[in-house]
């Protein structure tokens, strides 16, 4: 039995570290020692707040959460760490694993890293493993004019992968002129709302801001579609749909890392793995925008949950992580 320590949000809006016993592995298990984790600006917080809606508390639970929603609940889907038993044993894996030292999950649930990925930045494997689903869903063509309005962690991973795709023209959108740098980063233009390029094949929505979502209704083409990735919480959406949705014969569609399209003909497990070679591009690295220890995890959350810490991803560093 090992003496651990994982974060819990203990009421809405507050968190502490608390003591778990965690087990030897068993047959088929693997004892991890964390190294990081992230921490996502996105549902994480809302979870922080206690802003998960009753009726979603079943859809929305982590694969390894433990208790429940609002709270007291240990949630979290962003672990890196080092294999310590188990068949693995020396490897760097990724877990949807909430904050914590050490744990014990099969083995099947872990992903072995690949060389060329560093630990710190494999955090980001859940988060493009949604930019990838979402580009799934969008199914862009070749030559496409594709505006990401969002320059979040899902927004820019989605605009990083897109501006890859052959003969694209890509524009990264963002109310935060401070963006800018990171569609730089990954060497695509940038627009504020008010100046994004109009006439667009495809709009990603990824700004979690019902105004976001009518500005990217109006960047749209005759018949064009905007897929929507935000998650809003129990946070009500007006959206004014007697203007040009109609007339202009526009699509919403929803898009959410939960399911794959049939027609994909892929597994959660091939996904994750996709989503993990992509990593091995540096550009990503402009995502992981701050970085603090485990034992400060208790005062750093409020901050992110609250804007008062910007951040896209923010790296937690454990005792003896490197």
């Amino acid at each position: 039995m090992f003496d651990e320590r994982a974060f819990w949000v203990s009421s809405p809006g507050s968190g502490e570290l608390r003591p778990e016993s965690v087990p030897e592995p068993g047959p088929g298990e693997v004892l991890v020692r964390t190294l990081h984790s992230g921490v996502s600006r996105g549902t994480e917080t809302l979870v922080f707040q206690g802003r998960v809606p009753e009726n979603q508390w079943a859809s929305m639970r982590a694969p390894f959460q433990a208790g429940d929603f609002p709270a007291p609940v240990k949630y979290g889907y962003l672990n890196v760490g080092v294999v310590e038993q188990g068949d693995l044993t020396g490897k760097t894996v990724f877990a949807l694993y909430p904050h914590q030292t050490r744990y014990v999950v099969p083995k099947d649930s872990v992903t072995v890293v690949p060389d060329g990925v560093p630990a710190a930045r494999a955090v980001l494997t859940g988060t493009v493993e949604t930019a990838v689903n979402a580009v799934w869903d969008a199914n862009p063509q070749v030559g496409d004019r594709i505006t990401v309005v969002g320059a979040g962690m899902v927004g820019s991973s989605v605009a990083a992968i897109l501006a890859a795709f052959p003969a694209a023209d890509v524009q990264l959108v963002d109310a935060d002129p401070a963006k800018k740098a990171v569609a730089e980063a990954l060497r695509i233009d940038f627009a504020r709302p008010e100046d994004a390029t109009e006439d667009r094949d495809l709009v990603i929505h990824a700004s979690a801001n019902p105004a976001g979502l009518a500005r990217s209704l109006e960047l749209l083409r005759t018949e064009g579609t905007v897929v929507e990735l935000s998650w809003y919480g129990d946070r009500p959406v007006p959206l004014l749909l007697g203007e040009n949705f109609h007339s202009r014969r526009l699509t919403i569609r929803s898009s959410q890392v939960g399911g794959i399209l049939p027609q994909r003909g892929r597994t959660y497990a091939e996904r994750l793995r996709l989503a993990l070679e992509l990593l091995r591009d540096d550009r990503f690295d402009a995502l992981l925008t701050g970085r603090s220890r485990f034992d400060e995890l208790p005062g750093i959350m409020p901050r992110l949950a609250d804007g008062s810490l910007p951040a896209l991803c923010h790296v937690i560093d454990y005792p003896d992580g490197n």
